[in-house]
């Protein structure tokens, strides 16, 4: 039996996210990030290619390393107008039965007393359908606008990531007995007080002493994800994610982190199959391989090489305004997102990695390879990137929306369901039961958040 391909749709709420500056083309309506409408069409087209979630990206500050100024960030609208990715979730999954929705928020600028309520506001809306993506932030510009005189060194940004998760496990699993609520009219008690106990959490970072607010959604915690690839970044994911995504230029590459990631899970006590894999990827998808290219020749067109260098910028914590554009760049050991440096100065060795050959690269799949040609060529090409990188799915990138999404739901997706990859209906109802089958809705005995649920 094929190995099933397990599919994300990467979005973030604004114009300019992994392709810049293709908001220009005449198909693109990504100027519609504001309205609810173009959300919920987009759940609808993921919903009918199978896909497991809608993955929304997020960033708390704008870009401004590139000369020094948020100014090329703005022309381009390279994340920035921005909204907020919670909000529009509810609507998406009144709108759907079975899509789960991935949302990335940052243990850095969050109190997890807080964020414990709304993660499981969510997963009560969604009926059990929330995943939660998370990050540390490496934007300075987020650091200086949220109380910070600086960003937090990339290490100590992980060691309080560590306490807040287990702040949040305490009050998602630990808080609230499963049959703490009785609802009993006759006596006149909705919950019984003696099955409600407080976390007691005194730590470091945080003090959180009380009960939780709320009580125990379907999944409890929420699906969760992680994207680092730093050394700490890996040894989190390994620790804590049910879900990695991995930003990358090839199968080997990918094959790489993913040896690594499922060794330290290992070696921690957990199943490492247990660990889905995704890796970022924009498919150009056409009836013929000739008509895909060209399709992908028009896209590129659109695609800002000063907004490209503006993002990656910002990302490498290197102001690439500052370099001649033809002059190969060295490695810098930045504090910022460590493992972007690396992907490029190690991608390929006789490439010469200038500022202009980067933006070109990165111009329409942002952090990842763009597979272009006939539905039978895509789903060729991702499925040697599933063998070669022991991969579990794919991150799609849809640089034209809805159009790219589309594309790919009309016409890779039945040749991938053909080819037994794609299935044409859910297990269950929750996002857990898409990872795991039906009736998983909780975390497995072997993950840590296991570890705090009541006994």
């Amino acid at each position: 039996m094929a190995k099933r391909i397990r599919l994300h749709g990467l979005r973030q709420s604004t114009v300019g996210h992994t392709a810049i500056g293709l908001w220009r083309h005449p198909d693109s309506q990504a100027h519609r990030y504001r309205e609810l409408d173009y959300w919920v069409e987009t759940a609808r087209i993921l919903e009918r290619g199978g896909f497991d979630a809608l993955f929304i990206a997020d960033a708390l500050g704008p870009l401004d390393v590139y000369q020094g100024s948020v100014d090329a960030a703005l022309r381009d609208g390279i994340q920035t107008p921005t909204d907020d990715p919670l909000l529009g979730i509810s609507a998406m999954a009144a709108a759907t039965r079975h899509l789960g929705f991935a949302v990335t928020v940052s243990t850095t600028y969050e109190q997890p007393y807080a964020f414990a309520r709304k993660m499981a506001t969510l997963d009560h809306l969604t009926g059990g359908r929330i995943g939660w993506n998370i990050v540390t932030s490496a934007l300075d510009s987020a650091a200086r606008n949220l109380g910070r005189d600086s960003q937090l060194p990339h290490d100590e940004r992980y060691a309080v990531a560590e306490e807040f998760m287990e702040v949040v496990y305490k009050l998602w699993e630990g808080s609230w007995e499963d049959d703490a609520v009785v609802r009993d009219a006759e006596t006149g008690v909705f919950v019984d007080p003696a099955k409600v106990h407080p976390v007691r959490h005194h730590g470091k970072h945080y003090r959180v002493p009380d009960i939780a607010l709320f009580e125990p959604s379907i999944q409890r915690t929420p699906v969760l994800y992680q994207a680092g690839t730093s050394s700490a970044g890996r040894a989190f994911a390994a620790r804590h994610a049910e879900g990695v995504f991995l930003s990358t230029y090839r199968p080997d590459m990918a094959r790489k982190l993913v040896d690594d990631i499922r060794e330290r899970a290992r070696q921690g006590g957990r199943d490492p199959r247990s660990l889905k894999f995704f890796a970022i990827a924009t498919v150009i998808v056409a009836a013929t391989d000739e008509e895909a290219h060209a399709k992908l020749r028009d896209y590129q067109q659109y695609a800002s090489i000063e907004g490209s260098l503006a993002r990656w910028s910002a990302l490498m914590h290197i102001d690439l305004s500052g370099l001649d554009h033809d002059t190969p760049l060295e490695y810098v050991d930045t504090d910022g997102i460590r493992g972007m440096v690396e992907l490029f100065t190690t991608l390929d060795p006789s490439t010469r990695w200038t500022p202009r050959a980067i933006a070109e690269f990165v111009g329409v799949g942002g952090g990842g390879p763009v597979i272009t040609g006939s539905p039978a060529t895509v789903a060729d090409e991702l499925e040697r990137w599933l063998d070669e990188g022991d991969l579990d799915g794919f991150n799609i990138a849809d640089p034209v929306p809805p159009v790219t999404f589309r594309d790919f739901v009309d016409l890779a997706v039945p040749e991938l369901r053909r080819r037994g990859r794609v299935w044409n209906d859910y297990p269950g109802q929750t996002l857990r039961e898409t990872f795991y089958g039906p009736g998983v809705t909780r975390t497995r005995p072997d993950h840590p958040a296991s570890a705090y649920r009541l006994r």
